[in-house]
C-alpha cells in the first residue's frame, strides 16, 4: 500500500522528496569527481536534507522555485560550507558549486530510482559524455 504524501510536501514532479544521488566536479583535471548519496525534503519552497560524499557527512539547507525551476542550497560539512546554485529539469538539478570566492566547479544530482523502477544501464562512456555536456551547458549559461 502506497503511503499518502504529507499535505505540505512538494507535489511538483521535478522536486521529489526522498533519496538522491549525483556527483560534483572539481575545476582541476587532476582531481576526480566526487559521488554523493543523500536525501532531500522539498516543502513550501524550502529544501533540507543530508548525506555523505568523499569529503564527509553533510547537511543541505536552501530554497527552490517551481516556476523558475531553480534551486539554491548550502552544503554544510563540519569543516566548511559549499554553495550550490542549479537549474532543474527532467534529468535532476545541475549547476555550479562554490567555496568562498575562489573555488568552484560543476554538479549534477538526481532522484535515486526505486527498487521497483526499471533502471537504465549506461556505460561509463555514456555517463562521461553526459557530464561533459552538462558542464559545457553550464559554461554557456554563465
Amino acid at each position: 500500500m502506497e503511503g499518502k504524501k504529507d499535505q505540505s510536501e512538494e507535489l511538483h514532479p521535478l522536486f521529489p522528496s526522498g533519496d538522491w544521488e549525483g556527483f560534483y566536479k572539481y575545476p582541476y583535471a587532476f582531481m576526480q569527481s566526487g559521488q554523493m548519496a543523500f536525501f532531500l525534503n522539498f516543502k513550501a519552497g524550502l529544501v533540507t536534507g543530508g548525506g555523505s560524499d568523499p569529503v564527509g557527512a553533510f547537511t543541505w539547507k536552501g530554497s527552490y522555485d517551481t516556476e523558475a525551476l531553480t534551486c539554491q542550497m548550502t552544503k554544510q560539512y563540519s569543516s566548511h560550507t559549499v554553495s550550490y546554485t542549479g537549474h532543474v529539469d527532467d534529468n535532476g538539478i545541475w549547476g555550479t558549486w562554490q567555496i568562498g570566492s575562489y573555488t568552484k566547479g560543476g554538479f549534477h544530482i538526481w532522484p535515486k530510482k526505486g527498487e521497483n523502477e526499471e533502471e537504465e544501464v549506461e556505460t561509463l562512456e555514456e555517463v562521461e559524455e553526459k557530464e561533459v555536456e552538462a558542464l559545457q551547458t553550464l559554461e554557456i549559461v554563465e
